[in-house]
């Protein structure tokens, strides 16, 4: 967790300043607008973050020639406070589903193929326009943004206790990893430190949904391509890591498990002692599971070289996770996070770095072993060490120069997410969530071009991303 100083930039000198901060090797974090102007967060190679703010101007110079990640979140700021960017053409509707949010394609045997936005999943809504000429997919707009939840807004004027829950009820599958983003941040701008199990108990809670994603994710693919021995063998296994947490945590979800500078729920130690084993098992299972997965010809004919994202396209659009370690973006919130129990961590990847879906899948299995050997060493850890505190009040927020950010930064199933926090006489008046999944959507419309129709939702399976996460 970290706590910025705003950097300020005059409007006119935006795109300057921060095209060179960007040349210079800085990473592209999350932008976002308020009623006072633009906030851009960057990162150096050590992943030690930078504020940079520019009073609210009707027209700034665009990003997205230095930083095409920032796309998304600059087609957002101009639809909730008028900023225009200039040099971003089109400036296409994000959150508006207005009649001209799509890019016209015409030619010969062109078609539009719709899907969504309502599945037969369950899931949220999202719509796929899919341009094709004849099988092959020729470009693919994707249409989310439908719930128009509203959450971050809600937050402002809340306490930073208050807050909480609106972070964690962006997402269910990412409920511990918005939740423990939105803590960081609040803790960081609180001052506020913890003790080293509340610090080991956050570590299993991030592990645990890992392992239940990622069981889920495998399961996802096996359906995709009709190889039921996976898809149901991942499916039980998934069914069992989640019995797991309600067992630990009482809750499948784990939901309120994370409180600012405390854990309200902890382990007994004897159940702390029966999810190692159960951990065990569902890793030996989920071993043989793999094999049966990787020794099917068909499946692998399936998977291979389909819905490829390249390394350098995975890096344009600052993709993360295991969709960008998959193409050789070896990067993992993880190896930098001091306030959890991730010492020595080393992110897994891929001896092919392919990029495709075959890729993607073994990235998540190759992520599932981390899991499955980090838990048990945490959970006999965890029994070493003194009973958390208990829940703790929080402290008075202290007097803070304007334009200071409380930052959390957590590497999720899917990826790293980003929470922004600022806050005006201890009430938040700003609250900001990247999500590993809003980070990810426009990587998948590159993959699916190029593909067959028939791929498409094996492709989409393959990154197996929120559509909540994005609705806030």
């Amino acid at each position: 967790m970290s706590l910025l100083k705003g950097q300020m930039i005059a409007p006119d000198n935006w795109e300057t300043k921060l095209g060179a901060a960007l040349g210079d090797g800085l990473r592209y974090g999350t932008l976002f607008a308020d009623s006072r102007g633009l906030v851009c967060i960057l990162f150096d190679k050590d992943d030690n973050g930078s504020c940079f703010r520019t009073e609210h101007s009707s027209n700034v110079a665009s990003l997205v020639q230095s930083a095409p990640a920032a796309a998304w979140a600059e087609r957002e700021a101009h639809e909730t406070h008028g900023i225009t960017f200039a040099g971003h053409s089109p400036l296409r509707p994000l959150l508006a589903h207005t009649s001209d949010w799509t890019i016209p394609v015409t030619g010969p045997d062109q078609h539009e193929v719709a899907v969504g936005p309502v599945h037969a999943g369950i899931i949220e809504s999202g719509h796929f326009l899919l341009h094709v000429v004849g099988e092959r997919i020729y470009m693919l707009d994707l249409r989310l943004f439908y719930k128009h939840r509203g959450l971050e807004q809600a937050a402002v004027g809340k306490t930073l206790s208050e807050g909480l829950r609106y972070a964690q009820r962006m997402c269910a599958g990412c409920a511990v990893a918005n939740t423990l983003a939105y803590v960081m941040a609040a803790e960081s701008l609180l001052q506020q430190p913890h003790d080293e199990t509340t610090r080991v108990v956050r570590t299993i809670l991030l592990e645990l949904e890992r392992l239940w994603n990622h069981l889920n994710d495998l399961s996802a693919i096996c359906a995709g391509v009709g190889f039921a021995a996976g898809s149901m063998g991942f499916a039980a296994l998934k069914e069992q890591a989640q019995r797991i947490n309600q067992s630990l945590f009482q809750h499948r979800f784990l939901f309120s498990t994370i409180a600012i500078g405390s854990s309200p729920i902890v382990p007994e130690r004897g159940q702390a002692a029966g999810a190692i084993d159960e951990i065990h098992k569902i890793w030996e299972q989920a071993s043989i599971v793999f094999g049966a997965f990787e020794r099917n010809g068909s499946v692998q004919d399936r998977l291979t070289q389909v819905g490829v994202l390249s390394y350098r396209m995975a890096s344009r659009l600052g993709a993360v996770g295991p969709a960008a370690r998959a193409s050789g973006v070896v990067r993992d919130a993880r190896t930098s996070s001091p306030e959890l129990a991730y010492d020595g961590f080393q992110a897994a990847a891929p001896r092919q770095p392919a990029g495709d879906v075959m890729a993607r899948t073994g990235m998540r299995f190759l992520e599932l072993a981390e899991s499955c050997t980090m838990l048990p060493a945490l959970l006999e850890r965890y029994q070493q060490l003194p009973p958390a505190a208990g829940q703790s009040r929080t402290r008075r927020l202290p007097e803070l120069p304007r334009h200071h950010v409380g930052l959390g930064r957590v590497e999720s199933a899917r990826g790293e997410t980003l929470c922004c926090i600022e806050s005006d006489k201890g009430k938040i008046s700003r609250l900001h969530l990247k999500t590993s999944s809003y980070a990810n959507w426009p990587a998948v419309a590159q993959a699916v071009a190029g593909n067959v129709m028939g791929d498409f939702p094996l492709i989409n399976k393959s990154f197996e991303l929120c559509y909540a996460c994005v609705d806030r």
